[in-house]
């Protein structure tokens, strides 16, 4: 296939660029920059500007395009930024694939775990309602822009849980602190995390490629965690005591609303389009995740 990736330079991009090349894809990606190769061509997603030809011949355009969700303190700046950075690349991606005679056949636009807000213990596969919060409202909106592709373009809107890496990510700053023994639960631990691991998301991406689904799919492992024990995994694979738990309100006196919406939150996903669609993870069990993470 030709494929096309908006968003390839972050965490989930590079992984999944190189695993759509590995298995002989022709992976093109849209870059803000000068392009410096014939695999990248220019876009101005802000301004809602795209280089034309860079969707030509395309089988399938993938969206990972947004603003660090946790990257700087919400200020109200910010969270506009985190809005539109989603909005404005999904709906110049769009309105492309409209100018089109043919557009392409598939449009994964991401979205996250985040649209379900805080739902505390249920399990939520893909038919339970949206939640309330930024997060929430933001998912919502994201997920809607997608569906503005033009008719007979398959769209997914894969929602991403908690991304285990071995560097980056969400676990970027936890896993040193984890790796020296000086890491811990966030507040009370008992918050479920959707997580999966890198490896895992690539494949499921790479998977909706060709699978005949479409809307929203949970992108997490099979295998629900709360908090306490991710961090009691990790730090066994580790080697290492987690012992230093992190106060809620400490996490919101140095984070504020961040501190609710990601760290808190709890959201206890069912990937349940992936398994019956016969999907299957290289990490679906904690312990697996754990042990490679540490590797």
């Amino acid at each position: 296939m030709r494929i096309i990736v908006a968003g390839g330079s972050g965490l989930i991009g590079t992984a999944l660029s190189s695993a759509l090349r590995g298995g002989g894809h022709d992976v093109a990606t849209l870059v803000r920059r000068p392009p410096a190769s014939p695999a990248e061509f220019q876009w101005a997603p802000a301004e809602g500007r795209i280089d034309d030809t860079a969707l030509k011949g395309a089988d399938a355009v993938i969206n990972l395009s947004g603003a660090g969700i946790g990257d700087r303190p919400w200020t109200r700046a910010r969270i506009n930024e985190l809005r539109a950075s989603r909005l404005g690349a999904t709906r110049t991606l769009t309105a492309a694939m409209g100018r089109m005679d043919t557009p392409p056949a598939v449009f994964l636009s991401q979205s996250a775990s985040g649209y379900y807000g805080n739902a505390g213990p249920l399990l939520l596969p893909e038919n339970a309602p949206a939640g309330t919060g930024t997060l929430a409202r933001i998912c919502v909106d994201w997920e809607a822009a997608a569906h503005e592709a033009p008719a007979g373009v398959r769209v997914v809107t894969p929602r991403t849980g908690v991304v285990l890496s071995r560097s980056g990510g969400a676990l970027g700053r936890l896993l040193p602190l984890l790796r020296l023994g000086v890491g811990g639960p966030l507040g009370n631990g008992r918050q479920y995390w959707p997580w999966v691991t890198l490896p895992d998301v690539a494949g499921a991406f790479s998977f909706l490629l060709t699978a005949p689904l479409s809307g929203p799919v949970n992108v997490c492992a099979p295998e629900s965690a709360d908090v306490n024990s991710l961090i009691a995994q990790l730090a066994a694979a580790l080697h290492r005591p987690a012992l230093l738990r992190v106060p809620a309100p400490v996490l919101r006196l140095l984070m504020g609303q961040l501190a609710d919406e990601l760290l808190l939150a709890s959201q206890r996903l069912e990937p349940a389009v992936l398994s019956e669609a016969g999907f299957e993870w290289q990490h679906p069990a904690l312990a697996q995740a754990a042990a490679w993470v540490a590797a």
